[in-house]
Formats: C-alpha cells, structure tokens, sequence
C-alpha cells in the first residue's frame, strides 16, 4: 500500500478493505471441543500399545479435566479457562503422540535428557499435568463449596438450636406418639398371608 492509498484511507476516500483481506482469527474451543478431545485421548489410551504408568497417569489428567468442563463458561477468558483447554486440547495429547512417534526400545531404554529416558520425560510431564489440573480444579470449586458451607451456617443459624428464627425440636406432649397394637393372645388365630380369609375361595 503507497503512501496516497494511505493517506486516502485514513481520510475516508478508500474503500473499506475487503472481508477476504481480513484476518479471521478461528473461535476459542467451546466445551464439546474439549469433551471431542478428551474422547479422542481416552480412546488413545484404550487402543495403543502404551505403558501402564501412562496409561494411569493420562486417564487421571483426562478425568480431572472432563470434571472441570463444566464450568469452563465460568472461567472464558482466564488463565485457568486457558489451562484447561490446551491441557485437552495440546498438551496431553502432544505428549502422548511425541513418545509415539519413537520406537518403543529407544523411547523406554535409551536417556535423552539429563540420563531420564523418553519414557521418564513423559511421565513427569504427565505428573506436572495431574498436579496442575489438580489444582485447577480444586480453584474452580472452591466457590462453590464456599457458597455451600455459607448456605450451611445459614440453615443453622435460622433454624438450629442456637437460632433465633425457630426450632426443629417437636415437644412429646403436643404430637403424642401412638402405641403400638397388642399382640393377639392366640397366635394360631391370625389369618396367614398365604391362607385366604374364611368365607373367601
């Protein structure tokens, strides 16, 4: 673009730029696009010939993270919202794909970062990632369990014994507690459940 073109644009004699000349930037993961992932992971796991220490420890991040989706409307636009989608979305499976892609033999025997063989490097990574989503999850309720033990308190005050808004306590003079019918005094005359009354074929 010249300097006239520029000129021309800014005083509002160009055209505005065409919708093809825009950078459309791609919408942010909803929930079904994390539920699709895990799913992906999960099915992964199931399938691959994988050791069992990964095998555990992405079926944990991937449980931990299906229990925070449901309140990923809450965090749009955090950082912990972020974590959560690029741990289904990147992360784990990245993880898991990069010891993949390795033969088994070099991936479990042969050390590639500080003596720690691939195999090492992905299960702390893995562990990094439980803790993470661990905490995250833990942030992500903590509201909502506070909202609980404050609605908790509440009820106790309104109606505990210590309230002043009422009691729960039911006096046994005013709601008197019916007897129990006597025993009859001949047992052989009671009618059995499975014998028809007299008079009754």
């Amino acid at each position: 673009m010249g300097f006239a073109d520029l000129l021309d644009r800014m005083l509002g004699r160009a055209p505005a730029t065409p919708e093809q000349d825009r950078l459309v930037l791609p919408p942010p993961p909803t929930a079904e696009d994390v539920y699709a992932a895990l799913d992906q992971t999960a099915q992964l796991l199931a399938s691959a010939p994988l050791p069992s220490p990964v095998v555990a420890r992405a079926a944990r991040v991937v449980d931990t993270v299906r229990d925070t989706v449901p309140r990923l409307a809450r965090l749009n636009g955090s950082d912990l919202g972020y974590t959560v989608i690029a741990t289904a979305t990147d992360y784990l499976p990245e993880a898991i794909g990069a010891y993949q892609r390795l033969p088994r033999r070099y991936a479990d025997t042969r050390p590639v970062d500080g003596g720690k063989t691939s195999l090492m490097v992905l299960v702390d990574q893995l562990d990094l990632l439980g803790l993470t989503m661990d905490r995250v999850f833990d942030a992500v309720y903590r509201e909502d369990a506070r909202e609980l033990v404050a609605q908790g308190r509440f009820i106790a005050e309104k109606f505990g014994s210590a309230g002043a808004g009422g009691s729960l306590r039911v006096d046994p003079a005013a709601a008197p507690v019916p007897s129990m019918p006597e025993e009859p005094d001949d047992p052989t005359s009671t009618v059995s459940p499975l014998t028809p009354p007299e008079g009754v074929r």
